[in-house]
């Protein structure tokens, strides 16, 4: 059955035709386990591993998706997407995989490891400053000019159907959580991820997470509605946003139980911690999850049926960090 509003959750029949599209293109990643993990959260805690993802995050999912369902007679027009980097990196990846040209307009200061991805995907790298108020104004412009299709990082349910697919995956790797743990940006990975485990999982307690210094998610969910915070200086530079895309907003307001923040010194602890308990390089903005369980703990998590402590799945979005 499909939605009655394009504000309501994604179905669970999206989610999962977006995962019959991307099969042998998306990597099904691994899921990560540490008994001292565990220990020092309080938790039995799962962490799917999405920087083993193409491109080096969950962004492939989406962008593969959505590039995969335009029209074959408009794809050698191309594509045209702006990103602080993962989307970028993402969407240049997919178009290559499908023939297309792609131009990506990404932060003139975006991590060297996502724009050199982009480069090497052969698509058109248009670098812009990161304070520029209007972000998309360019990237439109350019995409009205070549007749080229404009793919959004979140706003488009077929972006959100794709990145949905990690929450499929987990609950097929590992059955019923008692909490999810999803990064906050723009919203869309939440509310794939939000309405997959809605369908699959009801009880399951799904809390997003953002920086501190990037809080505009937390603001809006006490507003009632979008808000623009100003232009937010964060280690997390993926959820470096200013507003939650307005569609998200509304399905993730339906979904979500909890938004969490965590500071710059927790994130960059949490990247270290996962290197030493799982062996997993993140990059700042794939941490934030492990980052607030380790500050925030398990207060308000139930632990289901026959368990000691609750059992959390936590989205660990990206690898793609600069090597110092």
């Amino acid at each position: 059955m499909e939605p009655e509003s394009p504000t309501a959750p994604l179905t669970i029949d999206e989610i999962r035709r977006a995962a019959e599209r991307i099969a042998g293109q998306a990597v099904r990643t691994p899921i990560a386990c540490s008994p001292a993990l565990d220990d020092l959260v309080g938790a039995r805690v799962v962490c799917k591993v999405e920087a083993a993802q193409r491109s080096g995050s969950f962004k492939f999912r989406g962008a593969y998706h959505r590039l995969s369902i335009i029209p074959e007679a408009d794809r050698a027009a191309g594509v045209v997407a702006v990103s602080s980097g993962n989307h970028g990196a993402a969407v240049a990846t997919a178009a290559r995989l499908l023939g297309m040209p792609a131009h990506v307009f990404v932060p003139d200061d975006a991590p060297a490891v996502k724009r050199a991805i982009i480069a090497e995907a052969d698509a058109t790298l248009h670098p812009f400053e990161r304070s520029t108020p209007d972000r998309e104004g360019s990237a439109r412009a350019l995409a009205a000019a070549l007749g080229a299709t404009f793919v959004h990082p979140f706003e488009d349910r077929a972006v959100m159907a794709g990145q949905g697919t990690v929450a499929l995956e987990l609950y097929e790797q590992v059955g019923e959580l008692d909490a999810l743990v999803v990064p906050m940006s723009g919203g869309g990975l939440m509310a794939g991820c939000g309405s997959a485990m809605r369908a699959l999982g009801p009880g399951c307690r799904l809390i997003g997470v953002e920086p501190e210094e990037a809080d505009d998610t937390r603001r809006s969910f006490e507003a009632g509605h979008p808000v623009t915070i100003d232009p937010p200086s964060t280690v997390a530079d993926g959820l470096a946003l200013r507003s939650p895309g307005p569609t998200t907003f509304a399905i993730n307001r339906q979904l979500v139980d909890e938004i969490r923040t965590v500071s710059e010194e927790a994130i960059l602890a949490a990247v270290d911690l996962l290197a030493v308990t799982i062996g997993v390089t993140v990059e700042p903005s794939g941490a934030v999850g492990i980052a607030a369980l380790v500050t925030g703990g398990v207060e308000g998590i139930p632990i289901g049926d026959g368990g000691d402590r609750p059992r959390i799945g936590v989205v660990l979005s990206g690898g793609n960090a600069d090597r110092s």
